[in-house]
């Protein structure tokens, strides 16, 4: 797999989790929406094949994340941001 996608995951999750976890001070909340809407609508529309890769990075990310949040975060965006369909509970 080209080393690119890899970082480049790392680095939107990163992103994403600070969006998230930031304070109003540090960010304009309707801007940090607005920001992961965004994020959302691109993952949602990736070729299949894309996405799938996708997928597998956030999924062997998670798993060798030692950190309980991050890997918590990790696992969960891809339900988060319409990436595959949530578990019924």
């Amino acid at each position: 797999m080209d080393p690119l996608v890899p970082a480049l995951t790392g680095l939107l999750v990163d992103i994403v989790w600070w969006l998230d976890s930031c304070g109003d001070e540090e960010v304009d909340p309707d801007s940090a929406v607005k920001m992961m809407e965004s994020v959302g609508w691109v993952l949602q529309r990736l070729p299949s094949d894309q996405r799938e890769r996708l997928l597998q990075v956030l999924a062997d990310s998670a798993e060798a994340e030692q950190d309980p949040a991050r890997r918590e975060f990790l696992e969960s965006f891809p339900v988060a941001f319409g990436m595959v369909e949530g578990e019924e509970s």
